[in-house]
């Protein structure tokens, strides 16, 4: 729920010579409400008068009641040109604490109430609602006297009534807010600790799959599995668990093996929950290895047939060529299966925008022209030119030409590595899949 915090404004202290009059111009229009605090010397019992804006006309109405402890009274002005704002002491040589509160002074559609109170202990208190009967937002208030001056050492201090979200209901992540939610917002592993019973909506991304690296053209790596759990109900401190991306492979020079075979990439889980799977690595010649996954690697270039995805999760990678030119499949995104390479360059397959007011309000995902993607699938590769595009949602584009290393998937977007191509000649570096993030969301 959310807090009202005073912000102080401006401030009026008259000094040296009385005067008649107190204004406050140029009102910044940010706020909720108005407070004007005053402690007032003047003539004996005057009434401090306002008026908004400059309007001097009739639109102007209060009623008050008052009481001294033995005996009370009320009263009605209507038609008048003011307002009350307080009044001075009953004996000239004190000052009294009056308190004026303008609801809703920013509003343009609506008449403008005021609730003031008077507080002369040494006499009476009163407190009045006032009524000024004008739709225009409030940009100055003016403040005179009933009667004489007010004195020196009188004080006037104007606040504005911001309104300020309260602190979360919970701890762990990186905090933030849109009007509706609280997101807690997990870029590696940690822990969500509630403040007090919850209902959350979960989103795990799994870490993306390493982009395939073969002697002729590898396939794009898998996106991590997308995982979205609505309505669960927390009130215990749960484990969070971010995936990494899956870890490049190394070709060993002049030979059609690898030094270091790339990998899928891991689970993302809150808690106890189902676990977002891993994105499968791209497929290889002569690499070993699970292809599927959230969603799985592309197929490598020679007839390769992509990796499967996991039902709900992601989608499969796309199929190799069958002959030359050799390309790699793309990856497969949670959005879309990997392209298929006998159609040409084969492209990562689109991650999802499902989640695009996730990605608004934390920062996360990739921007698209303020669309929020995540897990796109890795690009497959091609052995005489550049591979293809990654897909929307972090995944990484194909190798920009023989023996050499495609672009890793971004990280915490669950996106796979693009492919790498004509490994056997020289020692050829693959490319990594971007890790995983996990995403807690409760309401105001």
């Amino acid at each position: 729920m959310a807090t009202n915090t005073y912000v102080a404004l401006d401030k009026v202290t008259v000094s040296g010579s009385s005067t008649t009059t107190i204004a406050f111009n140029s009102i910044p229009q940010t706020y909720t409400d108005l407070i004007l605090v005053s402690s007032s010397s003047g003539s004996a019992n005057a009434v401090i008068q306002t008026q908004f804006n400059g309007d001097t006309a009739t639109n102007y109405s209060f009623t008050y009641m008052y009481g001294d402890g033995t005996s009370a009274a009320s009263g009605r002005a209507s038609g008048v040109n003011y307002v009350r704002a307080g009044r001075t002491a009953s004996a000239s040589t004190s000052f009294v604490p009056n308190i004026l509160q303008i609801q809703n002074y920013s509003n343009s559609t609506t008449y403008k109430t005021v609730i003031e109170r008077e507080n002369d202990s040494a006499a009476s208190v009163l407190a009045s609602v006032g009524l000024w009967r004008s739709t225009a937002a409030i940009t100055s208030v003016l403040l005179t006297i009933s009667g004489g001056n007010f004195t020196a050492g009188s004080t006037f201090s104007l606040y504005g009534i911001k309104s300020q979200e309260a602190s979360a209901y919970a701890t762990g992540g990186i905090v933030t807010s849109d009007a509706t939610y609280y997101y807690h917002t997990f870029l590696a592993s940690g822990t969500f600790t509630p403040k007090q019973s919850l209902t959350c909506d979960v989103l795990q991304v799994a870490g993306g799959g390493a982009g395939g690296i073969s002697s002729a053209a590898g396939g794009g790596g898998g996106a991590g599995g997308v995982s979205y759990l609505a309505t669960q109900s927390v009130s215990t401190a749960q484990t969070v668990t971010v995936g990494a991306g899956g870890t490049r492979g190394i070709g060993a020079s002049g030979t059609y093996t690898y030094a270091t075979q790339p990998t899928n990439g891991s689970n993302s889980q809150f808690g106890s929950l189902t676990a977002a799977v891993g994105g499968g690595q791209g497929q290889g010649f002569a690499i070993s290895g699970n292809t599927n996954g959230g969603s799985g690697g592309g197929g490598y270039g020679g007839s390769g047939v992509g990796g499967s995805g996991t039902s709900g999760q992601g989608n499969a990678g796309g199929n190799g060529s069958t002959g030359a030119p050799y390309r790699g499949g793309g990856g497969g995104g949670a959005g879309a299966v990997g392209g298929n390479a006998n159609a040409g360059l084969a492209v990562g397959g689109v991650g999802t925008s499902a989640y695009s007011s996730w990605g608004a309000a934390t920062g996360t995902g990739q921007n698209v022209s303020s669309t929020y993607y995540y897990a796109g699938g890795g690009g497959g590769s091609e052995n005489s030119s550049s591979g293809g595009a990654g897909g929307y949602g972090g995944g990484g584009a194909g190798a920009p030409g023989n023996k050499l290393p495609g672009t890793d998937g971004t990280a915490n977007t669950g996106g796979g590595g693009g492919a790498s191509a004509n490994s056997e000649a020289v020692t050829t570096y693959g490319s990594n899949g971007g890790s995983g993030i996990v995403i807690i969301r409760y309401a105001k």
